[in-house]
């Protein structure tokens, strides 16, 4: 055993550091995996937890703005695109983007910009206005 001992020594010295980086450098490339690998499993963990919060979620039911869900009478201009009938506020805008579509007034380059016919023109005084100034505009025709 001793003699043994002796000849893994000089072997040592004999070899050059060469042979110690290569029996190094496996050891070295096994811990970079390793990182990795732990790093992995972590991952597929988070988006469980994400699933169960999405399922909490809709436990909570969302209920309308009662201000919305006023009905309100429309101005004879309104009248002429939506109908004289007394409806919310979220029902008026509906129908004017049904009448929108219906007629193609949508502007075909621009899409947010909303082009007015003679009835949509009493309304928006303009001829070309934006599909989010359209309801500003729509409600002051509402009482």
């Amino acid at each position: 055993m001793a003699t043994a001992k002796k000849a893994a020594k000089k072997a040592a010295k004999k070899a050059p550091a060469k042979k110690a980086a290569k029996k190094a450098a496996p050891a070295k490339k096994a811990a970079k995996k390793a990182p990795a690998k732990k790093a992995a499993p972590a991952k597929k963990k988070a988006p469980a937890k994400k699933a169960a919060a999405k399922k909490k979620a809709p436990a909570k039911k969302r209920t309308p703005n009662a201000a919305f869900m006023k009905a309100m009478t429309p101005s004879p201009a309104l009248a002429a695109v939506i109908g004289d009938k007394a409806m919310p506020r979220t029902e008026v805008t509906k129908k004017v983007w049904e009448y929108i579509k219906k007629n193609g007034l949508q502007d075909k380059v621009k899409r947010t910009m909303i082009n007015a016919d003679a009835k949509l023109k009493e309304i928006f005084k303009q001829a070309q206005v934006s599909m989010f100034e359209m309801t500003k505009l729509i409600n002051a025709h509402l009482k």
